[in-house]
C-alpha cells in the first residue's frame, strides 16, 4: 500500500518517510504501531488539542514489558507452539520467560503481570505431566490473589474425547476466580490446532501492543514511584494471627519409627516479616484425652465457668483446660501451690524443705493427673485449682523456609513427641497437637519470633557450615533456599543425621536437587542405627576435619542448630578437637580461636 498526499492528512515529507517505513514493517510491528498510535490518541483528552509528535526512536522512552509463558504438554505440541509465541513476542520487543509448567515456581506467579498459558489435556480431562504440579498449586488455598495478572489461555485438546479441552478450561476459569483479567478470550484447539493457534497468537500480540504502548504513553505522566513503607504488623504473642494452615505432610517413610511433620502455614494478610533463622511461635491445645481424664478424675464439671485471665475473663473448665492453662508439666511452684489447696499431708510434706531431691524426682516427666490422682483435692474448687495454673505457652520452632522462596508463607517442621513415663503414654503438647489434630484448612495462633543471633552472614560470598541433625536441618532449609533466591555465591556444607536412611533422611529431594545446582556444595550425612557402631555429625566432622578447618581459615560461619543437651554439647567439643589438632594450638588457644569465632559472629547456635 502507498500512501498519496492528496488521499492523506501527512505533508510530502511525511508520506515520503511512511512509505519507506510502512512496507518493511512485520506484521507484529504494524500491531505494535497500531496500538501505540491508539494510546497516544487517546492521551490527548477530548479537548481537540494536537496529539504530540512521536520522538525519534533514539529518544522513545523504553518499554519494557515482561511476559511469562508456561506450557503444559505430553506430547509436544504445546512447548512447540509456546516456543513460536515466545519468539514472535521478543520481535516485538517483549521480554520473555518461557519454561514448562514443572520448572516454574509458584510462588512467583503472584509477581507476573501477563501470563500466557498453552496446555493439552490428557486422558480423561486431565492436565498432562508436567502440568500437574501447578494445576494442584493453582487450584489449592495455597493460590495467591491475582488481581494485578493479565493471562489468556490456549487450550489444546481432542473433540473425540468427552473432556475436551478442560484442562485449558479449568486454567482459564481459575485464573479468572483469583482475580485475573483476560488479555485476550481463550480458543480451544482440536487435533488440526494449527490455524486456532495462530489466531490466539495474534489476538495475544494486539492485546500485548495495546498495553505496551499505553505503558509507553503513561511514562510521561505521573511515575507514581513514592516507595511504599512496610507497615509493622499488628500481630506479635500477645496478638497471634489466625493462620490457615495449607499442608500438613509427614515426612518419615513408611515403617519409620518417628514421625516428623512438615508445616507449610499462610500469613496472607498478617504483614508478618521474618528472615532465615528466625522462630515462628506456635499457641496449641493441650491433648482432649488428658483434659477428660483430668476432669472425670475431680468431679469437676466439663461446663462449670472458670476465670482465664487477670481480666477476670470466664470460659467454660473444659475450654480452659484446653485453651489457656498448662497442664502436662508440673513445676515446684504450682507443687508448693496445690499443697496448700490440697488436704494430703503427704503432698505438705513433698513440698517442705529437704525434700528438694523427691520433689524434682516426683515432677520428672509427671503432669497435672498425676497430682490429682496421687494426692487429695476434693473439697478444690475448679476455679480454685485453675487459679494457681500457668498459662499455656505458645512453642517455638525454627523456621524451615525463605519468605522470598515462598511469599506470605511460613514453614515449620515439628517431630511428634510420644513416650511411656510412669505406667502413661505422654505426649508432646504441641507437636502431638499438629500431629493429629491440625489439617490443612485449620487456623493456627501464630507470631513469629526474631532470632538476631542465628543470621546468615551480611556477605554473600562467605562460606557457611551447617550442622543439624534431625529437626535441626530446619533452618538451613531456609538458609539454603535464601542462598538460591538471592543468588549469593558463597560455599555451602550441611552435616545432617538422623536414625535411618530409608525412612529419616528429611527433606532428601531438596539436598540432593541444591547439591546438583550448586547451591549445596558438600553434604554429610550420618545415619546411627544403619551401622553396627552408631555414627552421629560429630563423627563426620572429624573425619572431614582437615577440609573443615581450611573452610574456618577462608572465613567460613559454622552454625548449629539443635538438641542443647547432648548433640550441640558434642559437636563444640569436636569443633575445639579439630581446631586444636588441624591448627596445631593448645587447647586454650581453640578455645580463644573459637570465643573469637564467636565475637565475630562466625559461631552461632539454635539450640533447645
Amino acid at each position: 500500500m502507498v500512501l498519496q498526499v492528496t488521499n492523506s492528512p501527512f505533508n510530502q515529507e511525511q508520506v515520503e518517510l511512511l512509505n519507506r517505513l510502512l512496507p518493511g514493517l512485520t506484521e507484529t510491528q504494524r500491531y505494535w504501531l497500531g496500538g501505540y498510535l491508539a494510546a497516544q490518541g487517546s492521551s490527548a483528552g477530548t479537548s481537540g488539542a494536537p496529539v504530540n509528535p512521536v520522538a525519534p526512536a533514539a529518544q522513545a522512552p523504553a518499554v519494557s514489558k515482561e511476559v511469562t509463558v508456561l506450557f503444559g504438554s505430553q506430547t509436544g505440541n504445546s512447548n512447540k507452539l509456546a516456543k513460536k509465541l515466545s519468539k514472535r513476542l521478543e520481535d516485538q520487543g517483549m521480554k520473555v520467560a518461557v519454561a514448562a509448567m514443572s520448572d516454574f515456581k509458584p510462588n512467583t506467579l503472584k509477581n507476573v503481570q501477563n501470563l500466557l498459558i498453552l496446555v493439552s489435556t490428557h486422558g480423561e480431562g486431565e492436565p498432562p505431566d508436567n502440568a500437574i504440579s501447578f494445576y494442584e498449586f493453582l487450584h489449592s488455598k495455597r493460590a495467591p490473589q491475582l488481581d494485578t495478572l493479565q493471562f489468556s489461555v490456549l487450550a489444546l485438546g481432542d473433540t473425540s474425547y468427552e473432556f475436551y479441552c478442560q484442562t485449558g478450561k479449568d486454567f482459564d476459569n481459575r485464573l479468572e476466580q483469583l482475580g485475573g483479567k483476560r488479555l485476550t478470550p481463550r480458543i480451544d484447539c482440536d487435533v488440526d490446532f494449527e490455524e486456532s493457534a495462530e489466531e490466539w497468537m495474534n489476538n495475544v500480540l494486539a492485546s500485548l501492543s495495546e498495553v505496551a504502548a499505553a505503558s509507553a504513553a503513561a511514562v510521561a505522566g505521573p511515575s507514581g514511584s513514592a516507595a511504599l513503607s512496610l507497615a509493622e504488623s499488628e500481630y506479635s504473642r500477645s496478638n497471634p494471627f489466625q493462620a490457615e494452615v495449607l499442608e500438613n505432610l509427614n515426612l518419615n517413610g513408611r515403617g519409620a519409627d518417628r514421625e516428623t511433620r512438615h508445616l507449610e502455614i499462610s500469613l496472607e494478610g498478617s504483614n508478618l516479616q521474618y528472615e532465615p533463622g528466625d522462630s515462628l511461635g506456635i499457641y496449641p491445645e493441650n491433648h482432649p484425652r488428658l483434659v477428660d481424664e483430668l476432669i472425670a478424675a475431680t468431679g469437676w464439671q466439663a461446663e462449670e465457668p472458670v476465670v482465664v485471665n487477670k481480666n477476670g475473663d470466664k470460659r467454660p473448665l473444659r475450654e480452659a483446660l484446653l485453651r489457656h492453662f498448662e497442664i502436662s508439666v508440673l513445676t515446684k511452684p504450682i507443687m508448693e501451690q496445690a499443697a496448700k489447696l490440697s488436704s494430703s499431708p503427704e503432698l505438705t510434706e513433698l513440698t517442705s524443705a529437704g525434700h528438694e531431691q523427691e520433689l524434682k524426682s516426683y515432677i520428672n516427666g509427671r503432669d497435672l493427673l498425676d497430682l490429682v490422682q496421687d494426692y487429695s483435692f476434693k473439697d478444690v474448687s475448679a476455679g480454685q485449682f485453675v487459679s494457681i495454673l500457668r498459662k499455656l505457652p505458645p512453642r517455638l520452632y525454627s523456621i524451615s523456609s525463605s519468605s522470598k522462596a515462598f511469599p506470605d508463607e511460613v514453614h515449620a517442621t515439628v517431630r511428634a513427641v510420644r513416650y511411656e513415663a510412669h505406667g502413661r503414654d505422654r505426649y508432646g503438647v504441641c507437636s502431638v497437637f499438629l500431629a493429629e489434630r491440625i489439617e490443612s484448612g485449620d487456623k493456627l495462633p501464630v507470631f513469629i519470633q526474631q532470632n538476631e543471633s542465628f543470621k546468615l552472614p551480611d556477605n554473600p560470598d562467605a562460606p557457611i557450615i551447617m550442622i543439624g541433625p534431625g529437626t535441626g536441618v530446619a533452618p538451613f532449609r531456609a538458609f539454603l533456599g535464601e542462598r538460591e533466591e538471592t543468588g549469593a555465591s558463597g560455599k555451602t556444607w550441611l552435616f545432617y543425621g538422623d536414625q535411618h536412611f530409608s525412612t529419616d533422611f528429611l527433606y532428601q529431594i531438596e539436598w540432593q536437587r541444591w547439591l546438583k545446582e550448586g547451591v549445596l556444595t558438600r553434604m554429610d550425612v550420618a545415619f546411627s542405627r544403619d551401622t553396627d557402631q552408631k555414627v552421629y555429625v560429630q563423627h563426620r566432622m572429624q573425619e572431614s576435619r582437615h577440609e573443615l578447618f581450611q573452610w574456618l581459615q577462608e572465613g567460613a560461619y559454622v552454625y548449629v542448630c539443635g538438641d542443647e543437651k547432648k548433640m550441640a554439647h558434642d559437636v563444640q567439643a569436636t569443633l575445639l578437637s579439630i581446631i586444636e589438632q588441624e591448627g596445631g594450638l593448645s587447647a586454650e588457644a581453640a578455645g580463644e580461636y573459637l570465643a573469637q569465632m564467636q565475637q565475630q559472629k562466625r559461631y552461632q547456635r539454635d539450640v533447645y
